[in-house]
């Protein structure tokens, strides 16, 4: 390839990635190596990098490296996603790995957990996502006993709870709410991110017929997933 060497470098790598030569998760050479391979200075492998970097193709961990990155979800915004759905439409192995379930009553000092029980008990959830193998998202989650009394015996081997909710409760209203945050040593813990990586964090509450069903905070790695809208002027 004619033209600058940087991009010769980023071409190499690309091609590597979208051949599946290198998969999701594959460790890209060092720096150091790449300089070894090229026979060029460090700047000019960490312009080949940034590019890709920028791209999207890579994503580099502290103290670890540079990685292929996962082909991300999209959601639509103004919809709830299925997330096993989507794992599998896009070829990957799903999981959902239950971490803790309790049946308790709801915080007598937390306002959205009364209105949420409505007088009942809670189910209690905390679980991760796996997509390939790896952490995909962490979802805490809290479900209306009186909404949906069956979810407290269900099994969610074979559906993850989002899953069974859509499938057993038809919901008619919800709100979803979006940010970021830095992962704390738990959260990073659980979804083997560094300390401190950027994740985004979606929270939603969803009801039937104005019954409050259930809510939900899922954080996924900013690298696996976005949200994506597309309106026009008049809708």
């Amino acid at each position: 390839m004619n033209g600058p060497l940087h991009q010769r470098i980023r071409s190499d790598i690309e091609a590597r990635i979208r051949s599946g030569e290198w998969e999701p998760g594959h460790r890209v050479p060092f720096e150091t190596e790449l300089m070894a391979q090229y026979g060029c200075a460090r700047m000019t492998v960490s312009k080949a990098m940034a590019a890709l970097v920028e791209a999207g193709l890579i994503v580099r961990r502290k103290r670890a490296g540079s990685f292929v990155a996962r082909p991300k979800v999209h959601a639509p915004v103004l919809n709830i996603p299925d997330i096993q759905s989507e794992i599998v439409a896009r070829g990957e192995a799903y999981a959902f790995r239950l971490l803790a379930r309790t049946v308790r009553a709801a915080d007598r000092e937390n306002a959205e957990e009364v209105e949420l029980a409505a007088g009942g008990k809670l189910l209690d959830l905390d679980g991760v996502h796996d997509a390939g193998g790896r952490p995909f998202a962490l979802e805490r989650r809290l479900v209306s006993l009186k909404a949906a009394p069956e979810i407290e015996t269900a099994d969610f081997n074979a559906y993850p709870p989002g899953a069974w909710l859509l499938e057993h409760v038809a919901w008619t209203e919800a709100e979803s709410r979006i940010g970021a945050i830095n992962a704390d040593a738990q959260d990073a813990r659980l979804l083997a991110l560094d300390e401190g990586t950027a994740c985004l964090v979606v929270d939603r509450r969803t009801w039937r017929e104005g019954q409050h069903v259930t809510r939900v905070r899922q954080i996924f790695p900013g690298e696996a997933y976005d949200l994506v809208a597309r309106f026009g002027p008049y809708q």
